[in-house]
């Protein structure tokens, strides 16, 4: 009965591993200090590309700041 249900679960099982792996690749990408800043270069580069407006890079910079410094601070808490 077990060996019927792993085969049966197994289709199951492979989304949820997928999807807990792209959950943790996605909260690094969102906790990653590195990354962040690596996204501030890379909206900066759009910018001077002429790729996006001006009111969008601002738009984006303050979102990746402000979630930076939430980063910064909750690193620094944890430190303490």
């Amino acid at each position: 009965m077990f060996l019927l249900d792993d085969i049966l679960l197994a289709p199951v099982n492979g989304v949820v591993w997928l999807a807990e792996k792209i959950k943790e690749a996605a909260d690094h990408e969102f906790s990653d200090p590195g990354v962040l800043k690596q996204k501030l270069m890379d909206l900066q580069m759009m910018l001077e590309l002429n790729q996006i407006s001006e009111d969008d890079f601002r738009q984006r910079e303050s979102a990746l700041l402000a979630r930076l410094e939430e980063v910064t601070k909750e690193k620094e808490g944890s430190h303490a």
